[in-house]
């Protein structure tokens, strides 16, 4: 199991912060939690670009069925945070 973490902690350093801190931490705190199915799931996933993951874990583009119910364990400790989406640039009016 050892070699297969350091793999996939290798696979989870991004070019987003945000990414690096999301998939590194559910790595070390909810990965242990998979099926092997899930599993199997979750390496299929880090497979995505960078861009449809920021899209599909913060929300703001539907997850692929595939990818929900891991999608749904990564984002578990976000709902319990003071995480919140920067606004798309463009987006705001300035004040």
């Amino acid at each position: 199991m050892t070699e297969e973490l350091n793999r996939l902690r290798w696979r989870c350093r991004r070019g987003m912060l945000e990414l690096d801190a999301w998939l590194g931490g559910f790595l070390e705190t909810g990965y242990h939690g998979l099926d092997q199915g899930e599993r199997a799931i979750f390496g299929r996933l880090i497979e995505h670009e960078d861009m449809d993951l920021f899209a599909w874990l913060s929300g703001q583009a539907p997850v692929p069925a595939e990818f929900r119910a891991v999608i749904a364990k990564i984002r578990e400790p976000l709902k319990k945070s003071d995480f919140v989406v920067p606004a798309q640039a463009g987006t705001q009016k300035d004040q």
